[in-house]
């Protein structure tokens, strides 16, 4: 049943010449039929270079957001509606604007799970990756970083000659894992590597051998000598691991480790969304857009510096 459905899909696709981006959080079964499969930021920019007119992004909706920032002229669905990111919309214009007040003088930074809207009151977007030579590359000396305190502690730490501000924002899902759980995973697999991402406590990043973003954990994983491996990310990377890595074995750091957002796409979603009987097209006025893509080519700009 699961190859009928990515059959149909694979026909669908290439006769309404849409490309299927994935982000790694998805389940195993989309991925097998996305052009493209990565962390959220990449994939915006595989979207510019591909020639097709429709944009589907299997993830949440600020990632969508991202490709129609970047790409104008495409069509970008969105295939669940509801699937969003709690993070992204834990402050909204208004809160920003306030914060902005709060710290006069203040670059703000904000970590690319942003809306759209917020991404307009920024002085820079940054990835989890290239988050630290990006600060580090920045003239201004007082950041003001959204809305992720935890990575913005991770960053702040590799960055000590900036003065580093966070605000009591967080990934849910990463944040609420303890040392006490990475104890619990270390005991019921010794021996095991620790990856976590850096959105997790800064407790259970101290206890980690590796420290990095989704797609970084996963190459480091696959080019490691080691064979066994505690996963400090959302659980579907345990089984993509697993399913590149026969070899190994991949536990998760908790059997709660889950997005629930992400999950929401289903294989029937984006087979719903091509048939233009399910999802959402993105939209936003062009004010908005270009606003918020100053944030991003800011990020660009100072990444290659």
């Amino acid at each position: 049943m699961i190859k009928d459905i990515q059959e149909r899909i694979l026909s669908l696709k290439k006769e309404k010449d849409v490309c299927i981006l994935a982000h790694c959080y998805q389940t195993h079964d989309i991925l097998e039929v996305a052009d493209f499969v990565g962390d959220s930021f990449g994939l915006a920019q595989k979207a510019q270079k591909v020639g097709n007119k429709t944009v589907m992004m299997c993830g949440v909706r600020f990632m969508a957001e991202t490709v129609k920032i970047l790409c104008p002229e495409k069509r970008v669905l969105l295939p669940e509606p509801g699937a969003g990111c709690p993070m992204a919309e834990q402050l909204d214009v208004q809160m920003l604007s306030q914060l902005k007040k709060s710290y006069p003088g203040y670059a703000v930074v904000a970590y690319i799970n942003t809306t759209a809207e917020l991404k307009t009151l920024c002085d820079v977007c940054v990835t989890s990756s290239s988050a630290p030579k990006i600060i580090k590359n920045m003239p201004e000396d007082k950041i003001l970083f959204i809305p992720d305190r935890n990575l913005g502690s991770y960053i702040a730490k590799q960055c000590p000659e900036k003065e580093i501000v966070t605000v009591h924002g967080c990934c849910p899902t990463h944040a609420r894992f303890t040392a006490k759980d990475v104890e619990q995973a270390k005991e019921e697999h010794p021996g095991a590597l620790l990856l976590v991402h850096p959105e997790c406590d800064a407790q259970v990043v101290a206890l980690a051998d590796f420290v990095g973003s989704t797609t970084e954990i996963m190459d480091f994983a696959k080019n490691s000598d080691a064979e066994r491996f505690i996963i400090g990310t959302e659980n579907s990377i345990v089984q993509h691991l697993g399913i590149d890595c026969p070899e190994k074995q991949f536990f998760p750091l908790s059997k709660d480790f889950i997005c629930n957002n992400m999950q929401l796409t289903k294989l029937s979603s984006v087979l719903h969304c091509l048939n233009d009987v399910g999802g959402e097209e993105i939209d936003m006025d062009e004010n908005t857009r270009l606003a918020a893509k100053k944030s991003i080519d800011r990020m660009l700009e100072l990444g290659n510096g």
